[in-house]
């Protein structure tokens, strides 16, 4: 079992002694999404940590534009509550890389693939995605590199 995987299992128990709710609704469900994913295919397997990181990116942004489209409904309870899970999953995630951060290695992309112009965009897209695996958002990564490209 991955690491990843045993840390939310002892945590969702700990968040059950504790009658945390928010804590156990979430860990629940990304403990059944990771099930999900395991199962999914033509053949059962265990995920990795990083394919776990995956799933739990995947179900962070869920929440984010969940709590966007709640707020923007003026349901600012439930957008709070899918914060508030968000935030829950976010515990279990790399750090997410700063602007700077994030510039810097674009710029390091651009220059390793020697890329130029918008219609590049793949190349640098490609060595670029493996780097940042998990640490930044794939729409705000396509943004910085698209400004750059076009710069």
């Amino acid at each position: 079992m991955s690491a990843l995987k045993d840390k939310l299992q002892s945590d969702l128990a700990a968040a059950m002694k504790a009658r945390d709710d928010v804590r156990v609704r979430t860990i629940r469900m990304a403990l059944a999404a990771i099930n999900v994913e395991e199962v999914a295919g033509k053949q059962a397997r265990e995920l990795s940590d990083d394919e776990v990181i995956k799933v739990l990116t995947r179900e962070a942004k869920k929440r984010r534009e969940a709590a966007e489209a709640f707020s923007g409904a003026g349901r600012a309870d439930r957008a709070q509550a899918e914060l508030d899970e968000q935030a829950v999953l976010e515990e279990y995630l790399p750090a997410q890389l700063s602007d700077d951060e994030l510039n810097a290695l674009v710029d390091a992309a651009i220059a390793e693939s020697g890329a130029e112009g918008p219609k590049a965009m793949g190349q640098v897209m490609k060595i670029l995605t493996p780097k940042i695996a998990g640490r930044a958002e794939g729409s705000r990564v396509a943004q910085a590199v698209r400004a750059k490209l076009s710069a």
